[in-house]
């Protein structure tokens, strides 16, 4: 189980195969790469900044980490979020989660996505041609969030 904020990219070839070396209990990994857009909300992106808290945003996505990992039979979660500034392309974030059959890693990887962008402490400044703008955060990020609160009955990380 491994949670890193780095600034530097990632191989996500190299983390899945360090992740899984060995591991023969582990039937399948789901993964998540989120990648910086060249357009969004209709503008044109030439770099995204992430700030966050230090200390305080890997506690948070260690907390997230430890729900999956107790509602879900896991063998292995990671956890990478990159900050700084980013161009179009490039890797922002990995969330992968492995298990001895699909449907757990499945579900556990598409939970932490959606809390991690609710609940991890990051800003998102996004800059182009035309300037640039902090992102507010989005309302069907936070409905995602709610998905699963509802199907816990109530349960919250």
């Amino acid at each position: 189980m491994t949670v890193r904020v780095q600034a530097l990219p990632f191989d996500l070839g190299a983390e899945i195969s360090a992740m899984t070396h060995g591991r023969t209990e582990i039937g399948g990994v789901a993964t998540f790469t989120g990648l910086v857009r060249e357009f969004a909300g209709g503008r044109r992106l030439t770099s995204m900044t992430l700030e966050h808290y230090p200390g305080m945003t890997e506690r948070e996505l260690e907390r997230v980490e430890a729900e999956a990992l107790a509602r879900w039979p896991l063998d292995a979660t990671l956890i990478i979020h990159r900050y700084g500034r980013m161009l179009p392309g490039e890797p922002i974030v990995l969330v992968a989660t492995a298990s001895a059959h699909r449907h757990a890693a499945l579900e556990a990887c598409a939970f932490l996505i959606d809390w991690l962008k609710t609940r991890a402490t990051f800003w998102k400044f996004e800059e182009g041609p035309d300037g640039g703008w902090w992102v507010e955060a989005k309302e069907a990020d936070d409905a995602a969030t709610r998905r699963w609160h509802l199907a816990t009955g109530g349960l919250l990380v």
